[in-house]
């Protein structure tokens, strides 16, 4: 549209444009305002995104103070399927130098806003010091992005290599701990330190993740229902030593780095030296067998129901007991006359020699150092008796384990392992229990637990032939023996070719009147413990284990 005012000028109108005419090129630049608009917001966000990736990386800011020593770097360690247990990675730590703080009391308030649990009062002393100190290590990307936006130049940034274990408490014991320096201090963290400070190349164990998890998880559980001091658990091949799970409760959080000072967080499944009872009625009957002075048929009659030695009795552990028994009917029944009888035929000098050719009496070499070691004891005719039916002789379950192997796998030496190594160092077996023996003793552990005589039927998962033999012992006291107990059970599975070997000891259990026990034969169930006896403990929980693992193992089919 034209309009003419009156100096005759002609004036024109467009509706959301104009037109700027430049006298020397002629340039026309025309700009719609939705893009003039479009064109600011992009500068906007092009500003903030550069912003955000800004306070994103942890290493863009220019007065972090990097400090990562390549003699503290330590290499990974990984499950055998290649899962993480520990891991070097790189973190920030925060410091404060006092000296350079300018407003003290604006600073406080600050950071009380993005750490409200800090004790601020040691943090104002420390900072009236004029020392540098350490705010926060390991700081999370959240607080250090809070941090750092508040500009204060007293605030210092420090890159350094840290430990970060992502199963928190699964490995504990088995791993162990590393102090402020990056040195191992205990577990595989201290026996291998050289070795994971020198090699770049992870160190790979035996244990498997989700097996661990499963067992640990039913030791938690059940050490709440029969309310134990601890409790401890060890899955091991029978065959190369591998033990792919061993788990003692209560543990900690490693990636706390706090020390453990309470003797209830002891590793129960190395460090742990036990009165174990019973189970030690297999070691004796399979001495007597290879020794040829028994075998499993052989009959021993007229058993009394007490003897008495240096003025102490010795009692069978129920009247239901029969005063004739066969060898298999002794181990099945769990007597304690009938052992000492075998006990007593073996001597003492071949009883301590299979007893040390097994592993179970001396300490043991083992992958990490908290090994407990048996205690020492003098032989006598009274010794030998007791020591027949597993009292007064102490070992540790590990060692518990390798011995309980040896006498299924064939009578082939073993040495248990956390470290995995290649298939060929497995070739070469020692003999050390005659041919034979295995396959006798393995049929009465499946009886213990599938007739009706035995004290484990509650291990009998169908499918997976399981067998074994039960311990109740009391806890020695300061004079004697006090009323607590250590429950013990001990599987091999499959019994027909025996793989594995899986303890299960309760430190201290206690009865449950609530709980509620379910027979796999479709018996009625069963409520309150009646008896605190491993055959109403262990192998409750050790049935609940196999449930869970067994399909597991079966799947991942472990190499011998």
């Amino acid at each position: 549209m034209k309009m003419r005012d009156k100096n005759n000028i002609i004036l024109e109108e467009y509706e959301n444009k104009f037109s700027y005419k430049k006298n020397k090129t002629n340039l026309n630049i025309q700009f719609n305002r939705i893009a003039f608009i479009f064109f600011v917001f992009l500068v906007i966000s092009i500003i903030f995104s550069i912003r955000l990736l800004h306070l994103g990386s942890l290493k863009v800011e220019s007065n972090i103070k990097s400090t990562p020593n390549i003699n503290n770097y330590r290499a990974d360690i990984i499950d055998r399927n290649g899962n993480y247990l520990a891991k070097t990675a790189s973190s920030i730590d925060i410091g404060i130098n006092p000296v350079e703080v300018i407003d003290k009391k604006k600073l406080l308030i600050n950071l009380q806003l993005i750490f409200p649990n800090k004790d601020y009062l040691e943090i104002s002393k420390k900072l009236d010091e004029n020392k540098f100190f350490y705010f926060e290590k390991k700081i999370s990307v959240e607080n250090y992005q809070k941090i750092m936006l508040l500009g204060d130049k007293s605030i210092k940034p420090e890159e350094k290599l840290t430990r970060i274990y992502p199963q928190s408490n699964l490995f504990s014991h088995i791993i162990g701990q590393i102090d402020d320096d990056n040195q191992g201090i205990s577990g595989l963290e201290k026996s291998f330190n050289n070795r994971l400070k020198q090699k770049k190349e992870p160190l790979r164990l035996t244990v498997d993740t989700d097996i661990q998890f499963l067992i640990r998880e039913q030791l938690v559980k059940f050490n709440s229902i029969f309310r134990s001091k601890g409790a401890a658990a060890i899955l091991m091949n029978v065959n190369s030593g591998e033990i792919i799970s061993m788990v003692s409760y209560p543990d900690f959080d490693l990636n706390k780095r706090e020390k453990v000072v309470d003797l209830n967080f002891i590793n129960r499944a190395t460090k742990g030296v036990y009165e174990l009872g019973s189970v030690f009625k297999t070691f004796t009957i399979a001495a007597g067998l290879d020794e040829n002075l028994i075998d499993i048929n052989t009959q021993f009659l007229d058993l009394p129901k007490s003897i008495s030695c240096a003025g102490q009795t010795i009692g069978e552990y129920s009247d239901k007991i029969p005063a004739d028994l066969t060898v298999e009917e002794i181990l099945i029944r769990s007597g304690n006359i009938g052992s000492v009888r075998i006990g007593q035929k073996l001597e003492i000098d071949k009883l301590k020699f299979f007893l040390e050719k097994i592993g179970v009496l001396n300490r043991i070499d083992f992958d990490i150092e908290e090994v407990g070691e048996p205690i020492a004891f003098k032989w006598g005719k009274c010794k030998l008796a007791t020591v027949s039916f597993g009292h007064g002789i102490t070992t540790t379950p590990l060692q518990l384990a390798k011995g309980y192997s040896i006498i299924s796998n064939g009578g082939f030496d073993i040495k248990p392992s956390l470290i995995k190594k290649d298939k060929d160092d497995n070739k070469t077996k020692k003999r050390i229990i005659k041919e034979g023996i295995s396959e006798k003793i393995n049929l009465i552990l499946r009886k213990i637990v599938t007739n009706k005589e035995g004290t484990a039927g509650l291990a009998n998962v169908d499918g997976y032939e399981v067998g074994g033999k039960t311990g109740t012992a009391q806890k020695t006291t300061l004079g004697g023996y006090s009323n607590l107990k250590v429950n013990t059970f001990v599987s091999i599975f499959p019994t027909s070719q025996p793989k594995y070997v899986l303890i299960v000891l309760l430190d201290e259990p206690k009865t449950n009147s609530e709980y509620i026990y379910y027979y796999r034969d479709g018996k009625q169930p069963t409520k309150g413990t009646p008896f605190n006896t491993a055959g109403w403990t262990s192998v409750e929980v050790t049935g609940k284990i196999i449930e869970r693992i067994g399909p597991i193992l079966a799947t991942k089919h472990m190499e011998n």
